[in-house]
């Protein structure tokens, strides 16, 4: 785990009450840090924040003009991870436009208003579409299969624009399939390693959309935490893009298989149609950018990630 010291300074964390937000939140805090949490709890719950972390909280949308202007006036740092996920995203792309894009113009107005010291935005390796080389680099071309790659992408060159014409300091780190801890197999909308967990724990043939050859950058999200929060800190950071992944690929009937074996369960999976948000055959993207110029790379591997994912379900 990275040091990192915020003694002193203010955090605004949109989407702070989520499964990735609220490990930032509980990072902040443990860094000495004083952490605002800006939710409208549509997919995120306060039970994410383990209780005796120490931070204020506000409900309400990054949609909301006067209120992300009234919070980001009294904060040094945004972490700005507040968005609709992909597949809610799917379902109702007028509401990804106005979270994922309105939302994230509005916190780069306020934080250029109030001369907030930095920004970052968290978009995501979904912006790459289908990649023509393996691993991604970041000046790889962007290719939108979805609403929710279009906002994404659109909310990354919101800040690019916004430093290039005003001088807005913003970094914009891209995720890769993140999991972990307090990603809640209940909530409908969780990742795939939650819902397989969830699915062998309860005895059933978890399902694998496609032919389940399709691969994935699995991300543990302590690793993701560090990475972000360094993006927000680090002067070199200013006016970059990121990848945050491991640049490791891995198919998912292996991921099912490595978790099944982990729980001791032999069900063998079912195979169903694929979705309309499966447009992604294979994705790994490379960490040599973020590797070189800030120090990060990930700690965790996908063995260790799985074993201390399930030690907190077995918690629960």
């Amino acid at each position: 785990m990275t040091d990192l010291d915020f003694q002193g300074k203010k955090v605004l964390i949109t989407g702070g009450a989520g499964f990735v937000g609220s490990n930032v939140t509980e990072r902040v805090v443990k860094s000495n840090g004083k952490a605002i949490v800006l939710d409208d709890l549509f997919t995120g719950t306060l039970d994410n924040i383990t209780k005796g972390t120490e931070y204020e909280f506000v409900e309400g949308s990054v949609a909301d003009v006067e209120l992300v202007n009234k919070l980001a006036k009294k904060v040094d740092y945004i972490a700005h991870m507040a968005a609709r996920n992909i597949i809610i995203s799917t379902k109702n792309p007028r509401n990804d436009y106005e979270v994922n894009i309105g939302g994230t113009l509005n916190i780069l107005l306020a934080a250029n208003e109030h001369k907030v010291e930095r920004v970052v935005y968290t978009s995501s390796a979904s912006v790459y579409g289908n990649p023509r080389i393996l691993p991604i680099t970041e000046d790889e071309r962007t290719l939108t299969f979805s609403p929710y790659s279009v906002s994404k992408l659109a909310g990354e060159n919101y800040c690019h624009a916004f430093y290039e014409t005003y001088g807005t300091p913003v970094t914009s780190v891209r995720y890769s399939n993140i999991y972990g801890p307090k990603q809640d197999p209940k909530n409908p909308y969780c990742g795939v390693v939650s819902k397989f967990i969830e699915m062998l724990d309860n005895n059933e043939r978890p399902y694998l959309h496609g032919d389940g050859q399709q691969t994935r950058d699995f991300t543990y999200v302590d690793d993701a935490v560090d990475g972000t929060l360094l993006a927000l800190l680090s002067p070199k950071a200013e006016g970059q893009v990121y990848n945050i992944g491991t640049g490791v690929e891995t198919k998912i009937v292996e991921l099912y298989q490595m978790i099944a074996e982990l729980m001791g369960k032999d069900a063998k999976p079912k195979y169903i149609d694929r979705r309309d948000i499966d447009n992604i055959r294979r994705r790994a993207v490379s960490i040599e950018l973020i590797r070189t110029r800030l120090r990060w790379q990930p700690q965790i591997g996908i063995q260790q990630g799985l074993k201390r994912t399930l030690e907190w379900y077995n918690s629960l």
